[in-house]
């Protein structure tokens, strides 16, 4: 039997407009159209009663939501994390690891390997994201300073042939063997992204020549633009502005970058260069005043306030709290960026970048179907995940 949604607001790649969906019982859609819905033999039909219909959410940078953490070492926890950020229209992820040690990080990557097979109830895990441990000692923030290191191929390799599901890979590009290992990202499919760096314009240039096409958190955990000795030197910052091939990750949830910043760089790179990740660790969708940053065994306290995460001492920030929805919601309502582009760069440009777009991302014949609808708040009100209805408000 095919599910028909009629009266929604559809968000395409270019524009808003009222018509309808229908979609088959593989879980495809089927049709799209503008208007009145055509006439079907046998279909359910679901009544958007003009709420927005989107693709489902598909965030590439998130660390855990709903009290886990995906470094915490159990397939419970990984799917506790991803099923809260489901609730929040992340139909699609990549749990992200942080700076550990061997044993801490292999026991991680082997349960979000076995919680990839788990279907009931969970969003799709599209791969592995590592951050790290591969990061400047002067752009730390919250890794691990202990864990961090220079590039080892024997390492990375070794690494990559037991997990082949790891999709991107964040690293600083001016430590010593970091081009070489971005040449050997490319050649492997891997995305090679800069991240936690402490380069200059000259590095990224380098980075980018080798393979380098991602820019993992815009603005943080970056070198700015300095001075020596009289001459200034633009840091990665600065640098990601005049390559138009490096995409942008941006925490859109208004506290790790201000708003007009993001207006700034989403007027800049535009919204095919830009992925709007959450970043999220284990407090994500709950309302806690403290949590623990990292692993449940080695991870360390922060307090949360105002929306977001900061260490003990208010030094600086310990993580974001933010939900796939309060990205978008961000965007829209408070930088104005319209609402299509706002959509496309949670949807489209991530799938695109990890090469899933046609059937991620997107609301077209052919298309899986992930679904959202949505009010003018960006309050979910219905998810659907390959056909199937996992949560309806209306």
């Amino acid at each position: 039997m095919y599910t028909v949604f009629v009266n929604a607001t559809i968000i395409s790649q270019h524009r808003l407009y009222n018509g309808g969906v229908a979609v088959d019982e593989n879980g495809r859609i089927v049709d799209v159209w503008s208007g009145t819905r055509p006439t079907m033999a046998s279909f359910k039909t679901i009544d958007a009663h003009g709420l927005y219909l989107s693709p489902g959410f598909i965030d590439i940078h998130t660390h855990g939501g709903g009290g886990y953490d995906f470094m915490d070492g159990s397939v419970e926890a990984v799917c506790g994390g991803c099923r809260k950020h489901l609730e929040h229209g992340t139909t699609s992820l990549l749990p992200s690891t942080v700076s550990s040690n061997d044993i801490e990080l292999f026991e991680s990557l082997e349960c979000i390997v076995k919680a990839s097979h788990m279907k009931e109830n969970m969003p799709e895990i599209l791969g592995i994201h590592l951050e790290g441990p591969y990061f400047s000692p002067e752009m730390n923030m919250a890794q691990d300073k202990k864990s961090i290191k220079n590039p080892d191929p024997i390492e990375y390799n070794a690494l990559f042939e037991r997990f082949p599901a790891i999709r991107i890979w964040s690293v600083a590009p001016e430590l010593k063997g970091a081009i070489e290992m971005g040449r050997w990202m490319k050649a492997n499919g891997i995305i090679a992204s800069i991240g936690h760096s402490n380069a200059t314009y000259c590095d990224v240039e380098r980075a980018v020549d080798s393979g380098y096409t991602m820019l993992t958190h815009y603005f943080n955990g970056m070198s700015r633009l300095v001075r020596k000795k009289a001459k200034m030197y633009l840091g990665v910052a600065e640098s990601g502005f005049l390559f138009n091939d490096l995409t942008a990750e941006i925490i859109a949830d208004g506290c790790h970058l201000p708003i007009e910043l993001l207006r700034l760089i989403y007027k800049i790179k535009g919204s095919d260069r830009i992925c709007l990740v959450t970043d999220s660790m284990r407090a994500a969708g709950l309302d806690q005043s403290e949590s623990i940053l990292g692993s449940i065994k080695n991870g360390q306290r922060v307090v949360i306030e105002d929306g977001v995460a900061y260490m003990p001492d208010k030094s600086s920030f310990g993580g974001s709290i933010a939900t796939a929805d309060r990205l978008v919601r961000t965007m829209w309502l408070k930088a104005e960026v319209p609402l299509t582009e706002a959509v496309k760069m949670i949807t489209l440009t991530p799938a695109r970048l990890l090469g899933v777009d046609g059937m991620l991302g997107c609301i077209s014949p052919g298309a899986q179907a992930d679904i959202l609808l949505f009010n003018d708040n960006v309050d979910i009100m219905l998810i659907m995940k390959k056909g199937k209805v996992l949560m309806q408000k209306l």
